[in-house]
């Protein structure tokens, strides 16, 4: 093993890299909403939220950095045929189905929207993201250079920025926290920790863990034990960076209630305090932050799917398989949207569980020897409630679903999966005994 190249200059660069590619639209909404809602009881709902929306993601980097950054791998604990399609089901999901096409969209929204006179047209969409996937595919285009165009440049200036905005709030407070209401009024860490699961980053991690993994090989790092210990690092600095923009963002959301009032969406509650706050600078520097999030998301999904089809399917370019995402992703944002959106939370919510699951057992494998049947009685467990879920998302047979669902343990915390993947596993250990098989390590 040759680390002679690798030094904790890297390491940094990786956690940072990996901070700006989560830290999406998305996550900078949830936090000012959760502290709305939460009001006094901020803290326990965010610590709560700290513990999925956090720890669920980077535990997801070490399990891919243990298979050495193949999901792939992982997925054939269950079978070749799973292991085949689960992760192109995962990739497809979290990037041109869903992930990719949104980050244009939401970029567009906030970014741009706010200071047209006339209101959202196609030709100002169309010219939006064809800039915005424009310079998604042309970071994207040499993976070797991504660390230090994220790392060194993006996230400075996202972490910059949002340094601004929360030290005026917290300076110059817009109100005070309000009563706690809805769930947050009597199971404010329990509201919260379900508010951080269904962020899904978990699925991000495992997307975006090839990047890290590929990143590290590059500089001579090889050994299994070896990228796990780095990655770890790389997580708490990541993990370290999330916690506190999350911190920040649930506080500064928490005293908006008496200046706002109750808005829908986190998204209305960020822009409520940049103005107030900072007035049209506020505005712009949310524009900032959303587009640069929104701009480090899309580059992080389409550099990851670019490696896994070259991982997979070695005869496909790089280039080509960045560029056909980029230009799908593209075409989605400005043509359907919605309707992806309609078609792909169905699959988000049905694989997110037995992601989760594939996560746990390859991260305590040693403990059953590897045994396939732990790990398909789990997933099939897993799998018995998250179908459901997905076609309760899809709008089909939501009344039967629910009825039949709330029977199991959890179900209301959306982790209803939980005993029933428990159990399968057991079942699994037990049938493995008796034809007394186990996987051994690659």
């Amino acid at each position: 093993m040759n680390n002679d190249h690798y030094s904790f200059k890297d390491t940094l660069m990786l956690g940072l890299m990996m901070f700006a590619l989560f830290l999406g639209a998305g996550n900078l909404i949830f936090p000012p909403a959760l502290g709305q809602e939460a009001g006094t009881s901020v803290w326990s709902a965010i610590i709560g939220f700290l513990v999925t929306g956090v720890g669920l993601p980077i535990l997801a980097m070490i399990t891919i950095a243990k298979s050495g950054g193949n999901l792939q791998q992982i997925s054939q604990r269950v079978g070749i045929l799973f292991g085949l399609f689960f992760p192109l089901a995962v990739y497809l999901a979290i990037g041109p189905l869903f992930g990719i096409p949104r980050t244009g969209s939401v970029a567009y929204e906030i970014g741009l929207l706010p200071y047209l006179a006339n209101g959202p047209t196609p030709l100002s969409l169309l010219l939006f993201t064809t800039v915005f996937f424009g310079i998604s595919y042309w970071l994207s285009l040499n993976p070797s250079k991504l660390v230090p165009r994220v790392g060194k440049i993006l996230t400075p200036i996202l972490v910059t920025v949002l340094a601004i905005l929360t030290l005026v709030g917290i300076i110059q407070p817009v109100g005070t926290a309000t009563a706690p209401t809805g769930a947050y009024e009597t199971l404010p860490f329990f509201s919260g920790f379900k508010e951080g699961y269904f962020t899904m980053d978990a699925i991000a991690a495992l997307v975006f863990g090839i990047i890290i993994i590929t990143r590290m090989k590059e500089r001579g790092i090889q050994d299994r034990k070896e990228l796990t210990r780095r990655t770890i690092h790389v997580g708490i600095i990541a993990g370290t960076g999330l916690i506190l923009v999350y911190l920040s963002l649930a506080y500064l959301g928490s005293t908006s209630v008496s200046l706002l009032g109750y808005q829908e969406n986190g998204g209305a509650i960020l822009t409520g305090i940049s103005q107030e706050l900072l007035g049209l600078a506020g505005l712009l520097l949310l524009s900032v932050i959303i587009t640069i999030a929104c701009l480090t998301t899309s580059i992080g999904l389409i550099s990851a799917f670019g490696e896994y089809v070259r991982t997979s399917f070695p005869v496909i370019p790089y280039w080509a398989a960045t560029g056909v995402v980029a230009l799908f992703s593209f075409v989605m944002a400005n043509m359907g949207l919605t309707q992806l959106i309609q078609f792909s939370l169905p699959m988000l919510v049905t694989i997110y569980p037995i992601a989760i699951v594939l996560m746990i057992l390859t991260l305590f494998e040693e403990l059953f020897q590897g045994r396939k049947e732990v790990f398909v009685g789990s997933v099939i467990g897993a799998a018995l409630v998250s179908v459901g879920d997905g076609l309760e998302a899809a709008g089909l047979f939501e009344e039967a679903i629910t009825n039949f669902y709330m029977v199991f343990p959890l179900y209301d915390q959306g982790i209803g999966w939980l005993l029933p993947a428990a159990v399968g596993g057991i079942i699994g250990y037990f049938v493995s005994h008796v034809f007394q098989t186990s996987i051994k390590k690659a």
